[in-house]
């Protein structure tokens, strides 16, 4: 390969990792997710992402599990208030910043914490990840 080539197969490389880079961005923040809960619109995603993820510490607590079906209702409000309790967050059932920081730390950590699927989905002011 000669110099010349050799150079253009770089900024070529540097080009397309550039680009790469841009596509990737960086995490959307959380605190911009809307709290979870009863009166709350309850985007599904981030409904199964608390299921999902509450459901993981249940299983290392020998809890049963609730249906990761994106629907909010009375089972996953009691999966809810269960966490909370067991993280010492005030139990009231709804997802904010400061029960969301929990989920996303004790939970499934291939979607939780900061660079998991769900942390642009679950609310949180990423107090836990500093």
């Amino acid at each position: 390969m000669t110099a010349k080539t050799f150079g253009r197969a770089a900024a070529a490389l540097a080009v397309a990792g550039s680009a790469l880079l841009g596509l990737a961005g960086t995490a959307n923040a959380s605190q911009n997710a809307p709290y979870i809960g009863d009166g709350y619109a309850n985007n599904s995603q981030a409904v199964w992402c608390v299921q999902h993820l509450i459901n993981e510490v249940a299983q290392q607590h020998g809890r049963a599990t609730i249906d990761e079906d994106g629907i909010w209702g009375p089972r996953t409000k009691d999966q809810v208030v269960w966490f909370q309790t067991l993280e010492h967050v005030q139990p009231d059932g709804i997802v904010g910043p400061f029960t969301g920081d929990n989920v996303l730390y004790h939970g499934d950590p291939h979607y939780g914490g900061t660079s998991g699927t769900c942390f642009p989905y679950v609310p949180s002011d990423s107090g836990l990840f500093e």
